[in-house]
């Protein structure tokens, strides 16, 4: 029996060789497999992606009431959250300028962000919006797909491999990006008194941990095996490697969470730490969501987080509820307002749609009974313009106004709109009713005059038979000219008037007319002038 001596795994070259060696033996003729060209034969080099030495990698000049500036044209409130917030991420990114310039602090400390507050509040959209003003790549995740099967199917490392991604393959600039992530209150650890793995808790977090300090992520998971050749593909195209690892020493960390029950262990403690007198004074603190402006590291570790974990996040922003007057002031003036989402939805069809302060306020007022913060406003806005988009769009309305009674009552005020949209309608159709009669004479030189049933009558088939009703009244009297004109010569009439029962049989009362105008009587009324 043949024996096989194990010599190690092959080096990154030699399996690259394999592969190759593999992949022509087996796909010859696919264009994804080849081998770098021959010097001076074949196509040129691909470009490469290095930056020159004389373009600036990272350019930040900003002052904290810049940035608080720029978030208040789409956070509305939250005032103390946004100053906290534009301190911190100047004070990090101005070190990341040093850093760059060769001028890095030693034992400068990152100042990674904790958001604390209730759903639809705004903390993800002032992060969102703080990225895109300093123009760094931006990551968000959600906490709770850290649990037993990893984030989407990986590990915590995956996040930092995602810069990458959103940068376009830049790792440089992916090194100074921001991650951010929800839901972090989810990873809490559990009271797990009865023993047994706490798959959602601790690991978790001494994962984070890592990554918030200064670790060496690898650029291709393990394993990711689409990655690994993926990079093998890489070498053979551009004949060297890329960078095997990511830092993250530079790349700010901010996780937020809605923290519930935070409040009581803040209260609990304030309540041990005030007795006599002083618990008068520090009564203030107590009340509502005011005590979370007063969170400590304390709190957290109550909470279930490990110290270490909550070392590592040393700027804490508290994000408040939002009342009706606030939800109010996002939908009127914030630039990301949802209004303009659904200005833009109708005008795809032609509507114009004008939102009144009245009619604003009171889908305020229905957020706030949803208790999602501003993410209830999605649910009133679709709850009452639901059947607006599914009917206008079919209609010839052209706009319409968004008042208090609107939102109260959208359906009756829909049924409104359609009533009086389809009597204006009605009104035109039968401006072209009489049109046609114009025109006739115009043509032919014999006035004819529609009666009132008559008119109605044929509004009403144009409208059923979804026919123009020009051409309803060409195909019904297309051969009146012949018929009235003969009529004409017999009995010297020039004025007819059309009524209903001219409408309902055309050919009838015409071969009837003719015959009637043989014996020298006039067919019918003679038109008033």
């Amino acid at each position: 029996m043949k024996t096989r001596t194990f010599n190690g795994p092959p080096s990154p070259e030699d399996f690259q060789k394999q592969l190759q060696d593999f992949m022509k033996q087996n796909f010859p003729n696919n264009p994804m497999f080849f081998t770098k060209p021959e010097e001076g034969q074949g196509a040129p080099p691909p470009e490469t992606t290095e930056i020159e030495k004389d373009t600036p990698l990272f350019a930040f000049d900003k002052k904290p009431r810049d940035v608080k500036t720029y978030l208040d044209r789409f956070v509305i409130k939250q005032e103390e959250a946004k100053k906290v917030l534009s301190v911190a991420l100047c004070d990090h990114y101005h070190h990341v300028r040093l850093a760059i310039e060769g001028k890095d602090q030693p034992n400068y400390a990152k100042q990674n962000i904790i958001l604390v507050g209730p759903t639809g509040v705004g903390k993800t959209y002032l992060i969102r919006c703080a990225a895109d003003l300093i123009g760094v790549p931006f990551v968000k995740a959600d906490a709770t797909k850290f649990s037993e099967t990893g984030y989407v199917g990986g590990d915590v490392e995956d996040l930092v491999r995602e810069l990458v991604r959103v940068a376009d393959g830049d790792v440089e600039r992916a090194k100074y990006g921001i991650i951010y992530i929800d839901e972090i209150d989810k990873i809490a650890a559990a009271d797990n008194s009865h023993g047994g793995r706490d798959v959602s808790g601790r690991g978790v977090q001494t994962n984070l941990l890592k990554l918030m300090e200064e670790t060496e992520v690898p650029a291709r998971s393990q394993q990711d095996i689409a990655g690994q050749i993926q990079a093998m593909m890489d070498i053979t195209q551009r004949g060297k490697k890329g960078p095997n690892t990511i830092n993250t020493k530079h790349i700010l960390f901010i996780v937020s969470g809605a923290f519930a029950g935070l409040q009581k262990l803040v209260q609990k403690r304030l309540r041990e730490a005030t007795v006599g007198f002083a618990a008068g004074l520090q009564q203030n603190l107590l009340v509502g969501e005011a005590a979370l402006d007063q969170v400590q590291t304390r709190d957290f570790v109550d909470f279930g987080f490990e110290p270490e974990f909550i070392g590592r996040l040393p700027v804490r922003v508290v994000c408040h509820p939002l009342s009706a007057d606030d939800i109010f002031q996002i939908l009127k003036t914030s630039e990301g307002s949802i209004i303009r989402q659904y200005e833009q939805t109708f005008a795809a069809y032609g509507i114009e749609v004008l939102f009144k302060d009245d009619g604003l306020r009171r889908i305020a007022e229905l957020a706030t009974e949803e208790q999602t913060g501003a993410r209830g406003l999605m649910t009133v806005c679709e709850r009452i313009f639901r059947n607006f988009k599914f009917e206008l769009p079919s209609t010839n309305v052209k706009r319409f106004v968004v008042t208090r009674e609107l939102v109260e009552d959208s359906a009756s005020e829909l049924q409104k709109l359609l009533a009086e949209h389809q009597k204006e309608e009605r009104t035109v159709v039968r401006q072209l009713v009489y049109d046609f009669a114009d025109r006739f004479e115009q043509e032919h030189k014999i006035k004819v005059k529609f009666t009132e049933a008559a008119a109605d009558l044929l509004v009403q088939l144009s409208v059923d038979q979804k026919v123009p009703v020009r051409d309803l009244c060409a195909m019904k009297f297309k051969d009146f000219q012949f018929g009235l004109k003969l009529i004409g010569q017999n009995t010297g009439q020039q004025e007819f008037m059309i009524d209903q029962d001219a409408v309902e049989a055309p050919d009838k009362v015409l071969s009837d007319w003719v015959v009637a105008s043989y014996r020298q009587e006039r067919v019918a009324p003679k038109a008033s002038a």
